[in-house]
Protein backbone atom coordinates (compact mmCIF):
# COMPACT_ATOMS: atom_id res chain seq x y z
CA UNK A 1 0.00 0.00 0.00
CA UNK A 2 1.47 3.34 -1.00
CA UNK A 3 1.41 6.59 0.94
CA UNK A 4 -1.09 7.99 -1.57
CA UNK A 5 -3.46 5.04 -1.02
CA UNK A 6 -3.16 5.45 2.75
CA UNK A 7 -3.92 9.17 2.49
CA UNK A 8 -6.92 8.47 0.23
CA UNK A 9 -8.36 5.86 2.63
CA UNK A 10 -7.90 8.28 5.55
CA UNK A 11 -9.82 10.95 3.64
CA UNK A 12 -12.60 8.47 2.81
CA UNK A 13 -12.85 7.40 6.45
CA UNK A 14 -12.95 11.02 7.63
CA UNK A 15 -15.60 11.78 5.01
CA UNK A 16 -17.70 8.83 6.15
CA UNK A 17 -17.47 10.00 9.78
CA UNK A 18 -18.47 13.53 8.79
CA UNK A 19 -21.36 12.18 6.75
CA UNK A 20 -22.56 9.97 9.56
CA UNK A 21 -22.26 12.87 12.02
CA UNK A 22 -24.29 15.12 9.68
CA UNK A 23 -26.84 12.34 9.23
CA UNK A 24 -27.08 11.91 13.00
CA UNK A 25 -27.66 15.65 13.43
CA UNK A 26 -30.41 15.61 10.79
CA UNK A 27 -32.09 12.64 12.49
CA UNK A 28 -31.88 14.34 15.90
CA UNK A 29 -33.32 17.58 14.48
CA UNK A 30 -36.15 15.69 12.82
CA UNK A 31 -36.84 13.79 16.05
CA UNK A 32 -36.82 17.03 18.07
CA UNK A 33 -39.26 18.68 15.64
CA UNK A 34 -41.60 15.70 15.93
CA UNK A 35 -41.41 15.80 19.72
CA UNK A 36 -42.13 19.54 19.74
CA UNK A 37 -45.07 19.08 17.39
CA UNK A 38 -46.46 16.30 19.59
CA UNK A 39 -46.03 18.44 22.70
CA UNK A 40 -48.01 21.42 21.41
CA UNK A 41 -51.21 21.74 23.42
CA UNK A 42 -54.45 21.50 21.54
CA UNK A 43 -57.09 24.20 21.83
CA UNK A 44 -59.26 21.74 23.77
CA UNK A 45 -56.58 21.03 26.37
CA UNK A 46 -56.00 24.77 26.84
CA UNK A 47 -59.74 25.29 27.39
CA UNK A 48 -59.87 22.43 29.91
CA UNK A 49 -56.93 23.91 31.80
CA UNK A 50 -58.47 27.40 31.88
CA UNK A 51 -61.80 25.97 33.06
CA UNK A 52 -60.10 23.96 35.81
CA UNK A 53 -58.27 27.04 37.05
CA UNK A 54 -61.42 29.17 37.07
CA UNK A 55 -63.64 26.59 38.76
CA UNK A 56 -61.10 25.19 41.21
CA UNK A 57 -61.96 25.40 44.88
CA UNK A 58 -59.84 27.15 47.49
CA UNK A 59 -56.97 25.25 49.06
CA UNK A 60 -58.12 22.67 51.55
CA UNK A 61 -56.41 19.99 53.57
CA UNK A 62 -56.07 16.63 51.88
CA UNK A 63 -55.61 13.14 53.31
CA UNK A 64 -52.48 12.97 55.46
CA UNK A 65 -52.02 16.73 55.80
CA UNK A 66 -51.54 18.05 59.31
CA UNK A 67 -53.73 20.97 60.30
CA UNK A 68 -52.07 23.03 63.02
CA UNK A 69 -54.28 25.43 64.95
CA UNK A 70 -52.55 25.90 68.29
CA UNK A 71 -52.34 29.69 68.01
CA UNK A 72 -53.79 30.65 64.60
CA UNK A 73 -57.43 31.30 65.51
CA UNK A 74 -56.39 33.34 68.55
CA UNK A 75 -54.09 35.44 66.33
CA UNK A 76 -56.83 36.05 63.76
CA UNK A 77 -55.12 33.86 61.14
CA UNK A 78 -56.33 30.78 59.33
CA UNK A 79 -54.91 27.50 60.67
CA UNK A 80 -51.81 26.08 59.00
CA UNK A 81 -52.05 23.18 56.56
CA UNK A 82 -48.78 21.25 56.66
CA UNK A 83 -48.53 19.00 53.57
CA UNK A 84 -46.86 16.06 55.30
CA UNK A 85 -46.56 13.78 52.25
CA UNK A 86 -45.10 16.56 50.09
CA UNK A 87 -42.30 16.93 52.64
CA UNK A 88 -42.03 13.17 53.26
CA UNK A 89 -41.36 12.49 49.58
CA UNK A 90 -38.38 14.84 49.69
CA UNK A 91 -36.95 14.17 53.16
CA UNK A 92 -36.53 11.25 55.54
CA UNK A 93 -38.52 11.34 58.80
CA UNK A 94 -35.30 12.03 60.71
CA UNK A 95 -34.84 15.46 59.12
CA UNK A 96 -37.93 16.97 60.72
CA UNK A 97 -38.65 14.68 63.67
CA UNK A 98 -35.09 14.28 64.98
CA UNK A 99 -33.01 17.11 63.56
CA UNK A 100 -35.67 19.86 63.80
CA UNK A 101 -37.49 18.54 66.88
CA UNK A 102 -41.03 18.01 65.57
CA UNK A 103 -42.95 15.58 67.77
CA UNK A 104 -44.82 12.65 66.22
CA UNK A 105 -48.17 14.17 67.21
CA UNK A 106 -50.27 16.81 65.48
CA UNK A 107 -50.06 19.93 67.64
CA UNK A 108 -47.37 18.38 69.84
CA UNK A 109 -45.04 21.36 69.43
CA UNK A 110 -45.56 24.93 70.55
CA UNK A 111 -44.83 26.44 67.12
CA UNK A 112 -45.11 30.22 66.90
CA UNK A 113 -44.24 32.64 64.13
CA UNK A 114 -41.51 34.12 66.32
CA UNK A 115 -39.82 30.70 66.57
CA UNK A 116 -40.19 30.16 62.82
CA UNK A 117 -38.67 33.57 62.05
CA UNK A 118 -35.81 32.70 64.42
CA UNK A 119 -35.10 29.61 62.29
CA UNK A 120 -36.76 26.97 64.45
CA UNK A 121 -39.19 24.33 63.17
CA UNK A 122 -40.46 25.36 59.69
CA UNK A 123 -38.07 28.32 59.68
CA UNK A 124 -35.08 26.00 59.33
CA UNK A 125 -35.99 25.58 55.64
CA UNK A 126 -38.54 28.33 54.97
CA UNK A 127 -35.93 31.07 54.96
CA UNK A 128 -36.26 32.31 51.38
CA UNK A 129 -33.24 30.30 50.23
CA UNK A 130 -34.19 26.64 50.68
CA UNK A 131 -37.95 27.19 50.51
CA UNK A 132 -40.25 30.20 50.25
CA UNK A 133 -39.95 32.79 53.03
CA UNK A 134 -42.46 33.20 55.83
CA UNK A 135 -43.72 36.50 54.41
CA UNK A 136 -46.10 34.53 52.14
CA UNK A 137 -48.60 33.87 54.93
CA UNK A 138 -51.40 32.40 52.80
CA UNK A 139 -49.19 29.59 51.52
CA UNK A 140 -49.25 27.95 54.96
CA UNK A 141 -52.21 29.60 56.70
CA UNK A 142 -54.76 28.15 54.29
CA UNK A 143 -57.13 25.94 56.30
CA UNK A 144 -60.71 26.83 56.96
CA UNK A 145 -61.05 28.97 60.10
CA UNK A 146 -61.74 27.04 63.31
CA UNK A 147 -60.40 23.75 61.89
CA UNK A 148 -58.99 21.87 64.88
CA UNK A 149 -55.41 20.65 65.09
CA UNK A 150 -55.45 17.18 63.53
CA UNK A 151 -54.09 14.84 60.91
CA UNK A 152 -56.67 15.47 58.21
CA UNK A 153 -58.80 12.43 57.30
CA UNK A 154 -56.70 10.13 59.47
CA UNK A 155 -57.86 6.58 60.07
CA UNK A 156 -57.65 7.23 63.79
CA UNK A 157 -60.37 9.89 63.53
CA UNK A 158 -62.66 7.36 61.87
CA UNK A 159 -61.98 4.58 64.39
CA UNK A 160 -62.22 6.56 67.62
CA UNK A 161 -65.69 7.70 68.52
CA UNK A 162 -65.94 11.19 70.00
CA UNK A 163 -66.29 11.27 73.76
CA UNK A 164 -69.92 11.33 74.78
CA UNK A 165 -71.08 13.96 77.19
CA UNK A 166 -72.67 12.44 80.26
CA UNK A 167 -76.39 12.68 79.92
CA UNK A 168 -78.17 14.35 82.75
CA UNK A 169 -81.40 12.68 83.78
CA UNK A 170 -84.33 15.07 83.99
CA UNK A 171 -85.04 16.18 87.53
CA UNK A 172 -88.00 14.39 89.05
CA UNK A 173 -90.77 16.62 90.16
CA UNK A 174 -91.60 16.32 93.82
CA UNK A 175 -94.95 14.73 94.45
CA UNK A 176 -97.78 16.69 96.00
Amino acid sequence: MSVGDLHESTLLLAGARALSRAARVRIELRSTRLQRAAWRPSAFSVLVLVFALLVSSPVAAEYGDVVINNHSDLAGMRPVVFPHWFHRIRFRCKVCHADLGFQFKAGGNDITMLKIIDGEYCGACHDGQIAWPVENCDLCHSAKPNTPTQVHESTLQKLVAPAKKPSVAPAKSKGK
